[in-house]
């Protein structure tokens, strides 16, 4: 029985029905902000998991997280959902792609039965363990220490101002004062051997006012052992790998341990790929299930990852990757599968491995919904649902339902699109100049020196983990990454823009009152839903239930503060506009309309906007600064297709301007529109780290890379 769907009106939805067949790869497109995710995740995943956790006791219940009632007249045949999200991982110093994985708990059984000599049970091989942490930087890997040369000036006396953590003066100072270990008006780089460790390890001293303690050990105690004072002492720290376990995390027992020469932290350090090669020769049963999980690794594009990788590092679409390896090895069926956008931070070339992993999740009886943009992931698809026409208030309907050759022959604008190729520009602009980046080293990098043009828009290309944002942070200038903005029921576009500021004081000076009147986060707020707008109860282990304020209506705004106007309108009306009208009104909000974001309401909640939304609501947020450099990593995340040609338009903007525009982008529309190229490789991780081309797309296209490849192919 196929899934129905009927009457959909989550966020922007119009009233929506379907019917999504099972145990097949169906497919939603449409343009950021046409209600794709509200079908999807707001609707689907919400509405299965929230009766999935209905079947557990109340007990079980209240310690779940609570999901709300979708808004939906009938929802059927829905089978329990797996949901890979595009949020980031856990990003702790203690979760590493092991941990995430799972792998390195299997290392760790391996280990505790087969390592000689034994260090105990597995826990004894755990950094996360006081068993097996190294006790000097208790599991870290590295250790936060006194910068000794930024600290202590050599070339002054302690009179002069030697210890810059301590001016002259300050009762810190007087205790080295009152030692008398010291001769004050002695420059301390002429200080004996003895005398320099008095001044920093020094201890048990009675003096007058307490007792004599070293300046690295004091500096210990009042900083590094209280995280409050951490942040005003940051400029005098310097970072490391712990000098006791020289960043492997384990203790001297766990290290010790050895298999076949090798210690665990040996297995974590190394590639996925070559690790696979040295667990096969073991020929060891408790091996085989690690072998197996990092060959699923190595099959979605990831054998350059090594365990010991803390997940915090890991791209976008390299941590949504391991999220879906983690569910290839289950045996379930009869799941559905939720992905969003997984085509995320992936080359071309490794479209076709995900797409691979996706199908074979269906073809073990699982229904697999997938939001997309990618044309790849799109032709693969058995059903096809597009959502539009347009985005916001213009969209929410389904303009298109069936296989993906119809979609291809519609008028939909994603139908158009797919069947529009684009070429190469036709001419491409001169440089005004060149950045040299000269003998980069961090990470895979070993050497790297490339010349960056000046004045053009310069696409930096290559296959994930090659390298490429790696050598842009060697750029000077504005970075506009992927991290996510806040997405609180409070937060705004006009309040992330820092556009409130202004109208509230326009609003306070027309009619004599504090500004605060016009915020509902302070004098402002309706006083029944504190400036919410909307009232949730909490019903315990029951579904919550979220309901419009009575009281304000859901403006968020008290009655006095909607009695005050501003050219007949209230500071409600204004958060309600669109964009653009508030645009034309206010003087503001122009690169929201510029980015395709003009039919966003200027008030409506951040938690409440796309992916694609948020990546926009932030480039229009950076490129207020100002600055002549400015490097994107990967701008078209979360972007249609539509989406993409608004983008390329922006960057010419920029570009136009006298700005130079860096983007590290794997999207070949992109790259077709760059003047210049930069391609890295050849590969990922130490096989990767080159600087493989430079040089004009259409020189790219006769050019012997991977990006080269499905460059010539698709024009």
């Amino acid at each position: 029985m196929d899934i129905e769907l009927t009457g959909l009106r989550q966020n922007n939805l119009k009233n929506v029905s379907l019917r999504l067949p099972k145990e097949r790869l169906t497919v939603f497109t449409g343009v950021s902000g046409s209600g794709k995710s509200s079908v999807v995740f707001g609707t689907i995943a919400t509405e299965s998991q929230r009766q999935l956790n209905a079947t557990y006791t109340a007990f079980i219940r209240n310690r779940l997280p609570k999901f709300e009632r979708p808004r939906a007249e009938r929802l059927a045949h829905l089978t329990p959902a797996v949901v890979v999200d595009q949020k980031p991982v856990g990003g702790n110093a203690r979760s590493t792609v092991g941990t995430m994985t799972e792998i390195h708990p299997i290392l760790r059984v391996l280990f505790s039965r087969y390592g000689r000599p034994s260090a105990g049970p597995a826990t004894a091989y755990s950094f996360n363990d006081p068993q097996g942490m190294c006790p000097a930087c208790d599991g870290l890997g590295k250790t936060v220490r006194l910068d000794l040369d930024l600290a202590v000036d050599r070339s002054l006396s302690l009179n002069e101002g030697a210890l810059r953590l301590w001016p002259v003066g300050s009762y810190a100072w007087g205790l080295y004062q009152q030692s008398g270990l010291f001769d004050m008006d002695k420059p301390v780089g002429d200080f004996t051997a003895e005398e320099w460790r008095l001044l920093l390890h020094g201890e048990g001293f009675k003096l007058e006012r307490g007792t004599y303690e070293g300046v690295a050990d004091r500096f210990d105690r009042l900083y590094l052992k209280r995280d409050k004072h951490l942040a005003a002492a940051g400029k005098m720290l310097a970072e490391g790998p712990c000098e006791v376990c020289g960043g492997a995390r384990l203790n001297a027992a766990a290290l010790a341990s050895r298999i076949g020469g090798h210690s665990i932290a040996d297995y974590a350090a190394m590639e996925a790929s070559d690790l696979i090669r040295t667990l096969d020769g073991l020929g060891n049963p408790v091996a085989e299930p690690a072998a197996e999980a990092l060959r699923r690794i190595e099959a979605v594009g990831l054998g350059y990852l090594s365990l010991d990788r803390q997940t915090g590092t890991l791209s976008g679409g390299e941590a949504q990757r391991l999220k879906t390896v983690r569910h290839l090895g289950s045996s379930l069926s009869g799941l559905t599968y939720i992905f969003d956008e997984p085509s995320v931070g992936l080359h071309p070339r490794d479209v076709h491995l995900l797409g691979e992993l996706l199908l074979e999740l269906r073809d073990q009886g699982n229904t697999v919904i997938v939001v997309e943009h990618d044309r790849d992931i799109i032709e693969l698809a058995d059903h096809v649902v597009d959502m539009g026409p347009q985005a916001g208030a213009s969209g929410g309907e389904v303009v298109y339902e069936g296989p993906v050759a119809g979609l291809r022959a519609s008028g939909t604008l994603t139908g158009r699109l797919l069947r529009r190729g684009t070429g190469l520009k036709p001419g491409v602009r001169a440089p005004s100049g060149w950045l040299a980046i000269q003998g980069a080293s961090r990470h895979n990098l070993r050497d790297v020196s490339v010349r960056v043009p000046l004045g053009v828009l310069t696409a930096v290309t290559g296959v994930a983990g090659s390298g490429k944002s790696t050598l842009m942070g060697f750029t000077e200038g504005i970075a506009i990454d992927q991290s996510p903005i806040g997405g609180s029921i409070r937060s705004t576009p006009a309040t992330y823009l820092n556009a409130m500021d202004p109208i509230r004081r326009r609003f306070a000076a027309a009619n004599g009152v504090d500004p605060g009147w016009f915020s509902f986060n302070a004098l402002g707020a309706c006083p029944a839903c504190e400036g919410r707008g909307v009232i949730k109860t909490d019903l315990a282990f029951m579904d919550p239930v979220t309901s419009v304020c009575d009281a304000c209506g859901g403006s968020r705004f008290s009655p006095r503060a909607l009695s005050y106007r501003l050219d007949g309108r209230t500071i409600a009306d204004v958060l309600a506009m669109t964009a653009e009208e508030a645009g034309r009104v206010f003087g503001m909000f122009g690169v929201m309309s510029e980015l395709g974001l003009g039919y966003l309401s200027v008030g409506q909640p951040l938690s409440t906007l796309s992916g694609g939304e948020r990546q926009r609501l932030k480039l229009a947020h950076r490129l207020r600064e100002s600055g002549n450099v400015y490097v994107f990593d990967e701008p078209t995340t979360g972007l249609h297709m539509a989406d993409v040609g608004t983008l390329l338009a922006l960057l010419d903007r920029l570009v136009d301007g006298g700005n130079t525009v860096i983007a590290v982008e794997h999207d070949l529309d992109v790259v077709k529109h760059a003047d210049w190229v930069i391609d890295m490789g050849p590969e990922a991780g130490r096989h990767g780290g080159r600087v493989v081309f430079e040089g004009t797309p259409a020189d790219l296209a006769q050019a012997n890379t991977h990006t080269a490849k499905y460059l010539a192919k698709s024009l």
